[in-house]
């Protein structure tokens, strides 16, 4: 996620370096052979490249957009995401008597969501969801959630058993109960969001295409130019190239919006910041503590 605007040019070229020394190389190449060695007649019309570029810049915009949809999709579950994980935790404290007797199931419910916040931003970064939870849940917890391939779903099935010994002992009553599985049914479709979109690759094929035809019009762009230009077609040709590269690398990064990269949804920022709102509510934490977060850069591309 990008959180820091200064991004450093270094850091911008470094995503294309290789396609554009390949592409400096080549133009020098044909520059050369027109200029020195006065193969005049390799050069073309340039309004036949013109026409492909035309044509790979709205398949290139059709694409950005298709990626940042899938990006902004899972953002906004994530939004989701963090009001459900609010609502549960207010609905807990309010259903459930605070006295001191209660205290404690209240608390456990409610670092248990903590846990499940961050063990489904590992799941989908394909890492450990079960790492760090013993933080916020109990030894017995722990065990049953391991037992588990999807970590996320056995800390649900938790909190589904601890809701209905919370109507069996007479704790919330049955119109409360349907409001609280109501939180957790949309908890479990955020997660199911998240699962379609991990596990649904944008199409190879059509990335594959695009990427090709890219290539082609920048192997014949410096016959087209280097007529007008002669080895100012250089340069020319790179800076053309250097912006169709990087809306290229710019589609292919955020088209995964879960894969660990720069620019992932920030699920860890909004961990931390579920982490910081329900412990207050639990009296874990003070008021006006400053997210961890906040300390984190990111660059985007």
């Amino acid at each position: 996620m990008l959180l820091k605007k200064n991004i450093p040019f270094k850091y911008i070229i470094g995503k294309i370096k290789t396609e554009l020394i390949l592409v400096s190389a080549y133009t020098i190449g044909v520059a050369v052979l027109y200029k020195v060695f006065h193969f005049t007649h390799l050069a073309i019309p340039l309004a036949i490249p013109m026409i492909m570029g035309t044509v790979i810049s709205l398949l290139l915009a059709f694409r950005s957009n298709q990626a940042y949809d899938r990006w902004w999709e899972a953002r906004t579950i994530w939004g989701a995401i963090v009001n459900d994980s609010r609502s549960l935790a207010r609905q807990i404290n309010t259903f459930i008597q605070s006295d001191e007797e209660h205290t404690p199931l209240r608390s456990r419910f409610i670092r248990r969501q903590i846990a499940w916040c961050y063990s489904l931003s590992r799941s989908l970064r394909g890492q450990d969801g079960h790492y760090g939870i013993e933080k916020f849940v109990s030894r017995g917890d722990t065990q049953f959630i391991k037992n588990f391939n999807n970590s996320p779903m056995a800390i649900l099935e938790l909190h589904a058993h601890d809701l209905q010994k919370a109507v069996n002992n007479g704790l919330i009553n049955t119109y409360q109960q349907v409001e609280l599985d109501r939180t957790l049914s949309k908890l479990c479709d955020s997660m199911g969001k998240c699962e379609r979109i991990k596990n649904t690759i944008f199409p190879a094929t059509y990335s594959l295409y695009i990427h090709f035809s890219l290539l082609f019009f920048f192997l014949l762009l410096p016959f087209a130019v280097v007529d007008f230009f002669g080895f100012m077609s250089v340069p020319v040709v790179i800076a053309i190239s250097a912006v169709f590269f990087l809306i290229e690398k710019m589609a292919i990064h955020l088209q995964d919006p879960f894969e660990n990269k720069p620019t992932d949804t920030p699920m860890t920022a909004i961990c931390f910041t579920i982490e910081r709102d329900l412990k207050q509510m639990i009296s874990e934490l003070p008021l006006h503590t400053e997210s961890k977060s906040n300390n984190k850069k990111y660059y985007i591309l």
